[in-house]
């Protein structure tokens, strides 16, 4: 099972994450974790370059280098494990891309985004994706005092742009599950492991 977890900075996923998957490995199942862009030495590299603050990236390339690095954390890490059923969590896939790349960036048109996608994917699709919604205002709150990468340094209209692809992915994506993020820890938890119940038990 492919579980990935979305939503704007500030939004809560890490912690329901690691929630969730400590929730999952005392049921007694195998879980891997990884974030994107991440989870392989390639990857890592990449991601060290796409958050540096300094480095001015042009927006196709910043979409091209997203996806190549969740080209390799696909073929190096998850589909491997998903093929020796291990339940594998992912913060972040590609309908961020969609998101910050597609609507926020306007990189390139949302019809080549997917087929970039695909490609970068190897024609994976999540299970499960958990949408933590959280509005703008509250993630600038919990948000406030972080250190900014490159990606977070982007500007208010950019968030609200990204915003609006998560929006709509959430209306026309059947595997969203929109989740409110402005309620407590453990009431998001619960309703996530509501969501999942049905599936880990077939």
């Amino acid at each position: 099972m492919l579980i990935t977890f979305e939503g704007i900075d500030g939004s809560g996923k890490s912690t329901q994450i690691s929630l969730l998957r400590d929730y999952l490995a005392k049921m007694g199942h195998d879980v891997q974790v990884f974030r994107e862009p991440g989870g392989t030495d390639v990857s890592e590299m990449i991601r060290g370059m796409l958050l540096n603050p300094e480095l001015e990236i042009d927006p196709v390339t910043e979409l091209l280098l997203f996806s190549s690095a969740r080209s390799q954390l696909v073929a190096e890490k998850v589909r491997p494990l998903l093929e020796d059923n291990v339940i594998v969590i992912l913060d972040r896939f590609y309908d961020s891309t969609t998101a910050y790349q597609g609507f926020g960036r306007k990189s390139v048109p949302l019809e080549q985004i997917k087929q970039i996608n695909t490609v970068a994917t190897h024609n994976l699709v999540p299970d499960f994706t958990f949408y933590l919604r959280l509005s703008l205002e509250e993630a600038g709150e919990r948000t406030k005092t972080f250190e900014k990468d490159r990606m977070e340094r982007a500007g208010d209209t950019f968030f609200a742009q990204v915003f609006e692809g998560f929006e709509h992915l959430a209306e026309t994506e059947p595997r969203f599950k929109v989740i409110n993020a402005e309620r407590d820890i453990d009431s998001i938890h619960e309703e996530i492991i509501e969501i999942l119940i049905p599936s880990l038990k077939s």
